[in-house]
């Protein structure tokens, strides 16, 4: 290998590696989470990431591409170029970078993350090729776990605050928890954790259990233990639920109950150990219960791997990924900077994202991500923005933009950090995200992902009103919008299977059937652009068959905007043997059609 000269600037030096070394490989016995320990720089998030990162050979062969071929050859010198090649996925996109072979030191030691074997630099220099994509050493120096794990693999991080969970004082939502953990860990995701420092002087410090307050570690292994010896173990199955940690120092572990060599560990078999991997030894690595877990950490991250496949066993999502921007304008239509719904002027000026759940109840899982600001820090901009979003759960045929609030389906929470996550099961219809800033008035790209069961047809909603076309000269344009909720219809005979069509101008929304239901609550909305305001809105209720649907009565509606009553409970027209039943609906109307 060809050297170059090494530079010194206050003490420390920046070298190649046959400088620091006689042997220098980037792998050493393969790769491992014991690989990594933290140097002088205050990135153990990133550290704990990467020992999460090593436990799965899928994930990092993909961040380290081709890694036999960037290995050193002895054999062949000449080979050696000196750059290494490493992928990260930012902002939607997997972005290589590459760098050359020369490190910072001191007095011939890596200055920062380095490998317990003195020859291994595989980790070394995956953080210099981080710490470019960030812009610099020193944008590492404080960070977030959940942040480094996206970076990584290109997953969803989700956030879970294990106070606010009450989840050390609730048995049964800590055993939901631990089977989440450990179904999520056996399907490939990233997990960590950390104690909250609740100021400046608790910032890692050491707590009487050895674990370290406002420092991130690793999950290495999330399994139910087999407790007992022999023929009484397999019989009597008693089993713990138990986790493993890395602290990314390599030292300080928990000194509690199954910390390393403590008398528990003799309910555990040996072969059951050895089946755990569990070794004695001063090496940041160790065992927990599960409840004890719970009890001292405050703070945990599931980076789920999301799988899209169209071949695999297990259960598939459709992702849809849209990138957006809070931009500021003054022309209030065209305003997308507009702040959280506190800022209710301007909170609905946001960009607008749509998406349809098409099953009875399905499992939706939403992703808002802010650009990365940490390469502006030396300008002073490096700070993330506070975002969230709010999901509306509007009417089935809405096809422009929202202008007066819905009813809110959920809300996530909003934070400082670059991105927020919600998992939620919604019902049928169609839902309207509003991702937004915190604090009005500030402007930034965001990229939105949504994770459904079946296709959401998820599209960013960007029109306020219906434009004019070449055929507008002969239908004209609409003049009246009217939005309609069914709430329910109430009284039904026996032995139907309602569901609810509301018509108005050739145009129809259908609701789902609510089989054998007297009493069925819709809560079906439609939204009408009406040419012809005169022609009333009208909705049929329908009796579904196998043979042939039958039409059970109906209701018009003019919706008229002088009409100042918005709620109506009307009886249902045409209905035969004298029935009584009554239709519960919300009716609004506006000749301004940017004010529904």
């Amino acid at each position: 290998m060809a050297g170059a000269g090494t530079v010194k600037n206050a003490a420390i030096e920046i070298g190649r590696h046959e400088e620091l070394c006689d042997d220098p490989r980037l792998f050493v016995d393969g790769i491992s989470s014991h690989d990594l320990q933290q140097g002088q720089l205050g990135n153990c998030w990133f550290v704990a990431a990467c020992s999460s990162l090593t436990l799965k050979e899928k994930l990092w062969r993909k961040v380290i591409p081709d890694y036999r071929e960037q290995e050193w050859n002895p054999e062949h010198p000449e080979a050696y170029c000196g750059i290494f090649h490493f992928r990260f996925w930012r902002f939607g996109e997997w972005v290589d970078v590459v760098i050359d072979d020369r490190l910072p030191s001191r007095n011939g030691q890596l200055l920062y993350c380095h490998s317990n074997a003195p020859n291994e630099f595989w980790s070394a220099l995956f953080e210099k090729a981080y710490a470019k994509l960030a812009g610099c050493y020193e944008a590492l120096d404080g960070g977030n776990t959940a942040d480094a794990l996206v970076d990584f693999t290109g997953g969803v991080s989700e956030s879970i605050d294990l106070l606010e969970g009450r989840f050390s004082q609730d048995q049964q939502v800590c055993d939901k928890l631990f089977a989440n953990m450990e179904k999520a860990y056996g399907r490939g995701s990233l997990l960590s954790c950390s104690i909250r420092a609740t100021s400046a002087d608790e910032m890692e410090a050491r707590t009487p259990t050895g674990l370290v307050k406002g420092h991130a570690y690793s999950v290495t292994d999330v399994r139910r233990v087999r407790l007992g010896q022999g023929l009484i173990a397999f019989f009597k199955s008693e089993k713990l639920n138990m986790i493993r940690m890395r602290n990314p120092w390599g030292q300080k572990e928990w000194t509690g109950p199954w910390s390393d060599g403590s008398e528990e560990w003799n309910r555990v078999s040996q072969s059951e150990r050895e089946n755990m991997g569990m070794t004695i030894a001063d090496d940041g690595e160790f065992w927990m219960s599960f409840d004890d877990w719970c009890k001292y950490f405050t703070d945990s991250i599931i980076c789920r791997i999301i799988n899209t496949s169209l071949f695999s066993i297990h259960k598939t999502w459709e992702e849809v990924m849209i990138k957006g921007e809070w931009m500021l304008e003054a022309n209030p239509l065209k305003n997308r900077a507009g702040g959280c719904v506190n800022n209710r002027s301007t909170f609905l000026q946001n960009p607008q994202f749509v998406f349809d759940v098409r099953k009875d109840e399905d499992m939706v899982m939403v992703s808002l991500q802010q650009q990365d600001r940490r390469a502006n820090r030396k300008d002073g901009k490096g700070e993330n923005l506070s975002i969230g979003f709010e999901i509306y759960r509007v009417e089935q045929n809405r096809e422009y933009r929202l202008h007066a609030p819905q009813d809110k389906e959920v809300s996530s929470v909003y934070i400082n950090s670059r991105s927020v996550f919600l998992r939620r099961e919604l019902k049928f219809g169609r839902y309207v995200i509003l991702p937004t800033t915190f604090e009005a008035g500030l402007s930034g790209l965001f990229l939105i992902r949504v994770f459904t069961d079946v296709t959401s047809g998820c599209r960013e909603l960007k029109l306020d009103e219906p434009q004019a076309n070449c055929w507008s000269c002969v239908t004209g344009m609409p003049s009246r919008v009217s939005s309609l909720s069914l709430l329910a219809v109430a009284g039904l005979p026996q032995g139907h299977n309602p569901y609810a069509i509301i018509k108005c101008e050739g145009k129809k929304v259908k609701s789902l059937v609510h089989k054998g239901s007297q009493e069925p609550a819709f809560n079906t909305k439609a939204i009408f652009y009406r040419f012809k305001p005169q022609e009333p809105i009208k909705i049929e209720i329908w009796d579904s068959s196998l043979a042939c649907d039958s039409r059970l009565g109906s209701v018009t509606m003019q919706g008229d905007p002088s009409e100042l009553r918005r709620h109506h409970t009307m009886p249902l027209c045409g209905q035969r043997n004298g029935e009584q039943a009554t239709v519960t609906l919300m009716i609004t109307s506006s000749d301004d059609l940017t004010s529904v």
